[in-house]
This record gives structure tokens, C-alpha cells and sequence, in this order.
């Protein structure tokens, strides 16, 4: 099944009229950032980027994301970046959600388009520039990559959502499915950026509760997920962290399906320090 179908912030303010809303939840085990606090007042912006403003949707911080941080750019017409990565030591991931814009990586270069997925592998020369008349949104992950001797470096990709066959869960008839863009035995990657589809009424049918950290972000649809003994409603442009062993599930709702990306850590030993500090 081909997607096209993937949420775009839009930014701007509610108006004075408008009431307080109260969605937003921040604990020590998850967090829920729903798209209506994705407003123009917490844009941030990055050095040799140009006609680009971002939302940062998770960050490594005391009691926060500790593996990756999370970007929504917006590289408005003509904008980009000769200097998009100051940390030689970051891989990447990019998936675009709408607009295009022109790759250059390596000796490479790819058009990218909504549904394109890539990923850059650190220390990789990569730049990125949107010529077209309107703005470029895509998601950008970053994790400092854990270099393990006698296991190569991994290769950079492109590819696309529609491109990548999503594959069923066990003994759920297609109702859940995983588009995985890299081989979850492939250990020279120690991070996987996948997205999940649920159709209308699947569900994660128990809680799951494991080592690894997500970044959540629903680019489709509407779902009701558990984070840590609380059921919060969510839909397309809300963003969950979840911290390693938070207890989580959920079902999707609506009549459209329910579709989400999601970081995870994985393929490596477990730091014996907290945050792996020596």
C-alpha cells in the first residue's frame, strides 16, 4: 500500500479569543507534545542555514531524551544549508513530510520529495537546498553514532516511504505493520527510524516495556496511546518521548489509518554509567 499522506506543521498562533488548552503532559517517564504547542513563538533557529526555522522536539537534557534529538524543519523557498552538521560524530536520519529539495551527500546526489527517507552516517560531507517556490517540512533525527570495533560504519541511503514494503506483525492478518528502512540484524546501525501503521481498531494488545528509548511522532491519523498507566488521546502532529522502560500500548482509532514514526536505540551494550559517563 502507497502512503502520501503525512502531517505538515503550520505553525502561526491561536488567537486571543482562543481558551487555554491543557493537553501538553511532561513526567520523568514520557512526554506528550501535542501539534497545537508547535506554534511560531517556540521556533528555534541553526547557524548556516538559511530561510530555515525548526521545532525541536527532543533534545538530550536531565530527565529528557538521553540518546538523539529530533528537528521539524521548515527550509523555506531558496533556503537550505552548504553546512547543515556541526558534530562530526552525529548520523542522521531525514524524512521528508512535504515539499522537495535537492541532496547532495558524498559523491551523490537525490531529489527529494514527500515519503523520501535518508539516512547520512556520521562524519558524512552532505549539504541541502530547496529551489523550489515553496517551503521543504521534514523530520531530522540525530544520534552521536557508537563506533565498535571490527563492525564497519554503515552506507548512506535514500529511499522512499512507498518504496519500502511495511512488514506484519505476527498473527495480526496485516492490521499491524512495521516499515523497517534498515535490517533490525544489521549491526552496523545502532539506531532504527521506522514507522508503524495501524489500521482502523489494531492495537499494541499489551504493554510493552523495554530498554530502548522512542521519539514518537504521528504522521497520520488518530489513536489512543497508554504511556505509564495514563490513556491520552492523540492524532497527526503530536510528539511522544518515551523513556527507556516506560510502559506503553495503544489502539487506533478513526476511520483512516493510524501511522507514526518512531526512534529507538538499539544493536549495542548497555552503558554501565548513567548516560554512559566514564
Amino acid at each position: 500500500m502507497s502512503y502520501t499522506n503525512y502531517h505538515v506543521p503550520q505553525g502561526g498562533l491561536p488567537p486571543q479569543s482562543e481558551r487555554l488548552a491543557d493537553r501538553a503532559i511532561f513526567t520523568d517517564s514520557f512526554a506528550f507534545m501535542p501539534s497545537d504547542v508547535q506554534t511560531d513563538i517556540v521556533t528555534s533557529f541553526l547557524p548556516h542555514w538559511q530561510a530555515t526555522r525548526l521545532w525541536v522536539l527532543a533534545r538530550p537534557m536531565t530527565g529528557f531524551a538521553e540518546t538523539f534529538s529530533h528537528y521539524l524543519m521548515e527550509v523555506g523557498a531558496g533556503g537550505g544549508s552548504q553546512k547543515p552538521e556541526d558534530d562530526l560524530s552525529a548520523q542522521s536520519v531525514l524524512f521528508v513530510v512535504g515539499g522537495q529539495a535537492k541532496l547532495y551527500y558524498g559523491d551523490s546526489e537525490a531529489d527529494l520529495r514527500s515519503g523520501s527517507y535518508v539516512y547520512l552516517p556520521a562524519g558524512l560531507n552532505w549539504r541541502l537546498e530547496n529551489s523550489a517556490s515553496s517551503p521543504c517540512h521534514f523530520h531530522w533525527i540525530r544520534k552521536r553514532y557508537q563506533v565498535v570495533e571490527g563492525v564497519d560504519a554503515p552506507d548512506a541511503f535514500v529511499t522512499t516511504d512507498s518504496d519500502t514494503p511495511a512488514i506484519e506483525m505476527p498473527d495480526t492478518d496485516g492490521i499491524w505493520a512495521t516499515t523497517r528502512f534498515v535490517a533490525p540484524d544489521d549491526l552496523r546501525h545502532d539506531m532504527h527510524v521506522n514507522i508503524v501503521t495501524f489500521q482502523p481498531g489494531g492495537c499494541i494488545p499489551f504493554a510493552e516495556t523495554h530498554v530502548m528509548e522512542h521519539g514518537l511522532y504521528v504522521l497520520q491519523g488518530k489513536g489512543v496511546y497508554y504511556l505509564n498507566g495514563r490513556w491520552i488521546e492523540v492524532s497527526e502532529g503530536d510528539y511522544m518521548w518515551l523513556r527507556a522502560f516506560c510502559p506503553q500500548a495503544c489502539y487506533a482509532a478513526g476511520t483512516e489509518p493510524f501511522r507514526y514514526l518512531l526512534y529507538k536505540d538499539v544493536n549495542r551494550h548497555m552503558p554501565l554509567t548513567p548516560l554512559g559517563l566514564r
